[in-house]
């Protein structure tokens, strides 16, 4: 492939700045994804250069896509870990000594 045009470097970095915003994350978050040290935008714009040389606008896609659903997953899984209720947390503290009662009487006649 060649290279990105000044105008699609310019609509890609808008995009990725749009779709991080629309996501909660920053660019230290891409540049984690990414792989790269730096969260500069010249910094991810050279790896969107690589990513470009390598398969086009679709290999750029591809990547934006797999980080999104990594993204995605782990909220889902971080959402499932706050809201997993742990064993007997429904019962309160008068229920549970109401079945102990209940359980001490049926025992008992």
């Amino acid at each position: 492939m060649n290279k990105l045009s000044q105008q699609e470097e310019e609509e890609l970095i808008s995009f990725i700045k749009d779709w991080l915003k629309s996501h909660g994350f920053n660019q230290k978050d891409l540049a984690y994804e990414l792989n790269i040290k730096s969260s500069r935008t010249s910094e991810i714009v050279l790896k969107m250069k690589e990513l470009y040389k390598k398969g086009g606008i679709f290999n750029i896609a591809k990547n934006l896509i797999k980080i999104e659903q990594n993204w995605l997953n782990n909220i889902k899984n971080d959402y499932q870990e706050k809201n997993q209720i742990p064993p007997y947390s429904q019962l309160g503290i008068d229920s549970l000594d109401s079945l102990l009662t209940q359980m001490d009487q049926d025992t008992s006649e």
